[in-house]
C-alpha cells in the first residue's frame, strides 16, 4: 500500500534582504554638516577685527562632536566642512584680487589639510584625555599647512585669532604654536564636557568623576594664559627709548588699479612726510630718530630712477633721520624684480637693505604660470618678484630693526630670523590697499600684535593705506589710523633686548606637540585595529 506523500507547504516570506553596507542615519549625519560647517563659522566669527576671542571654543566644541567616534574618511570629510565654513569668509579678500575662482580654489586645497587633521582628530577621539591628543593633531594640520607647497600658507593659523583672549601671554612661552593648542584644546574639552553631560546622562549618575576631566582640561587651560604672564623673560641690554614715527601716505584710489599710480604713491608719501617734518619744526611733534615708510611706497626703483632718488632724499632730508624705503628693485636680470626695504640716508642714499624673504605665490609670482593662466586674467599681470635671503634687520640710527614685510610677519622662522639678528623693535611695512577695505589688513594686525608678545618686542606697522599702528610688546594697540587716508604715528618707543621662552625655543614647541598627534594617531589606529578584529572573532564565534 502506497504511502501517500505529503503536498507542499508553501514558505512563508522571509525578512527583507539585509542592505550590503550600515543604513545612513540622515538626521545624524545633518546634525554633524551643521556641527562642522558651524563650528567652522563660529572660528572665523572668533578672529579680528571683531574681539569674540571666546567663539573659538564652541568652534572646537562643535569639531569634536562631529568627529567623535567616526572612521578616518568620515573624519576627513568633517574636518574639511569644518575648513570651508573657517576659510571661505576668512579669506574673502583673496577673491578682491584675483576673482572668485581662484579664491574658492585656494580655499578648497587648504582645507585639504584640516580634512588631513579631521581625520587624526576623529581617530584619537576614543583615546583616553582625547582632547589633549586632538589639539596636538591639530597643531600637525597647521605645521604642514604653514609649509607646503610653495613654502606655505600660515594665515589663518588659529593662534592668530587670539590676541584679545586670556591666552595671549602663552605666545611669550611657546609662539603662536602653543598659544593655538591651548586654544583648541579648551574647546575640545568643553565639546567633551558637554557630549558627556547631554548623551550619558543616566551613566553619570553612577559615575559623576567622569565629568572631572574635560572640566579640569578647560579651567586649567584658561588659567594657563594669565599664569605665563607671570614667567620672567632673560634680561639683555638696558632698555633705550627712541622716536619712530610710520608714515601712511595713502593712494590714490582702492584695488589693484592703484599700481598704475606707482609716482602719485610716492609722491603721497614725501609728501607726508615733509608735512611731518614741519610739524616737528613747529614743536607740534617730536623728532623722530627714524622713519618706516610702507611697502611699495616706491614702485619705481630708485635706484635707476634719478628722479625717485630725489624725491625720497628730499624727503629724508626734511625730516633729519633715515627712512626705511618699500622699493620694488628691478635686477640686473632684467626680468626678475626684488621687493625691498631699502635704509636711505639724506645725501647719502641707500646704506642698508634687506629683500623680501618670502615672495608670495600666486601673488608676487606665478608657480606654473601657463597652467594657471587658463583659470584667470590676473596670471599675466602678476609679478615675477624673487626671494632675498638676509636676516632680515637692517641698522638704522643705531636701531636694530627687524623687518617683516608683509605677511612675511606670518612666517614663525622670518621672524625667529630678524629677533636671532638682534633686532630690538620689528618692522611691518605692508601694502594692503590692493585689499580694499576687506577684513585683511585687520588680520594682519592681530599677526603682529602676537608677534609683539612672543618676543617682546615693540612693532610698527606702516601700510601705504592703513590700517597702520603702533604695538606694545605686551600686545596692545597703542596707536593706530583710518583706512584710505593719509596720516602719521609719531611713537616713543620703548626698545626691548630681553630673550623669551619662546624666542629661545623657536620651533621646539611646535615640534613636540606635532610629534605628539603623530603618536596619538599611531596609537588610535592600532587601537581600532584591535577592537575591529575582536569584534570580527566574536561576530564568527
Amino acid at each position: 500500500m502506497a504511502v501517500p506523500t505529503a503536498s507542499p507547504v508553501a514558505s512563508e516570506p522571509g525578512p527583507p534582504p539585509a542592505p550590503s553596507g550600515p543604513r545612513r542615519p540622515w538626521p545624524a549625519l545633518a546634525l554633524r554638516f551643521v556641527a562642522a560647517g558651524g563650528g567652522g563659522l563660529l572660528l572665523y566669527a572668533s578672529f579680528p577685527p571683531r574681539t569674540l576671542w571666546w567663539l573659538a571654543l564652541p568652534a572646537f566644541a562643535l569639531l569634536g562632536a562631529a568627529l567623535h567616534g567616526r572612521g578616518i574618511r568620515a573624519g576627513f570629510g568633517w574636518g574639511f566642512v569644518f575648513a570651508l565654513g573657517f576659510l571661505l569668509p576668512l579669506l574673502t579678500w583673496i577673491g578682491t584680487l584675483v576673482g572668485p575662482l581662484p579664491w574658492v580654489a585656494l580655499c578648497v586645497f587648504e582645507a585639504l589639510f584640516i580634512g588631513l587633521a579631521g581625520s587624526g582628530m576623529a581617530l584619537v577621539s576614543r583615546l583616553p584625555a582625547a582632547p589633549l591628543w586632538a589639539a596636538a593633531v591639530w597643531i600637525g594640520g597647521e605645521a604642514l599647512r604653514a609649509r607646503v607647497p610653495f613654502g606655505g600658507m600660515p594665515w589663518g593659523k588659529i593662534g592668530f585669532g587670539q590676541p584679545d583672549g586670556p591666552l595671549l601671554p602663552l605666545a611669550a612661552i611657546g609662539g603662536e604654536p602653543l598659544l593655538a593648542f591651548a586654544t583648541a584644546l579648551a574647546g575640545l574639552a568643553l565639546g567633551e564636557l558637554v557630549r558627556r553631560l547631554v548623551l550619558r546622562r543616566g551613566e553619570l549618575r553612577r559615575s559623576p568623576g567622569e565629568l572631572v576631566g574635560p572640566a579640569a582640561i578647560v579651567v586649567l587651560t584658561l588659567v594657563a594664559g594669565p599664569l605665563a604672564a607671570l614667567v620672567p623673560v632673560t634680561p639683555g641690554a638696558p632698555d633705550r627709548t627712541v622716536t619712530i614715527a610710520a608714515i601712511q601716505g595713502n593712494v590714490p584710489r582702492l584695488g589693484l588699479d592703484f599700481n598704475s599710480q606707482r609716482r602719485a604713491v610716492l609722491d603721497n608719501h614725501v609728501k607726508v612726510t615733509e608735512q611731518l617734518a614741519a610739524d616737528v619744526a613747529a614743536g607740534r611733534k617730536p623728532q623722530p630718530d627714524l622713519v618706516i615708510w610702507p611697502e611699495n611706497s616706491s614702485d619705481i626703483d630708485p635706484l635707476q630712477n634719478p628722479d625717485a632718488a630725489a624725491q625720497i632724499d628730499r624727503a629724508a632730508a626734511a625730516i633729519k633721520a633715515p627712512i626705511l624705503v618699500g622699493a620694488v628693485l628691478r635686477n640686473p636680470d632684467g626680468v626678475t624684480t626684488s621687493n625691498s626695504a631699502l635704509v636711505w640716508q639724506a645725501g647719502v642714499g641707500v646704506v642698508e637693505r634687506n629683500d623680501k624673504r618670502k615672495v608670495q605665490p600666486f601673488g608676487e609670482y606665478i608657480p606654473w604660470r601657463n597652467f594657471w593662466r587658463h583659470f584667470s586674467s590676473y596670471v599675466d599681470r602678476a609679478g615675477n618678484f624673487v626671494p632675498g635671503d638676509g636676516p632680515g634687520a637692517v641698522d638704522m640710527a643705531g636701531v636694530r630693526v627687524g623687518v617683516a614685510i608683509c605677511w612675511e610677519i606670518a612666517f614663525d622662522d622670518l621672524v625667529d630670523d630678524s629677533v636671532d639678528a638682534g633686532a630690538t623693535v620689528l618692522a611691518v611695512p605692508s601694502n594692503n590697499a590692493t585689499f580694499g577695505l576687506t577684513e585683511m589688513t585687520y588680520q594682519q594686525l592681530a599677526i603682529s600684535r602676537i608677534r609683539a608678545v612672543e618676543h617682546d618686542r615693540p612693532v610698527i606697522v606702516a601700510t601705504t593705506s592703513g590700517v597702520s599702528a603702533t604695538i606694545a610688546p605686551d600686545g596692545t594697540v597703542t596707536a593706530s589710523t583710518r583706512q584710505f587716508t593719509p596720516d602719521v604715528l609719531v611713537d616713543r618707543t620703548t626698545l626691548k633686548d630681553t630673550t623669551t621662552l619662546a624666542t629661545r625655543l623657536r620651533a621646539v614647541p611646535e615640534w613636540v606637540l606635532v610629534a605628539l598627534g603623530v603618536v596619538a594617531v599611531g596609537v588610535g589606529f592600532v587601537t581600532r585595529r584591535r577592537a575591529g578584529t575582536r569584534a570580527g572573532k566574536d561576530e564568527n564565534g
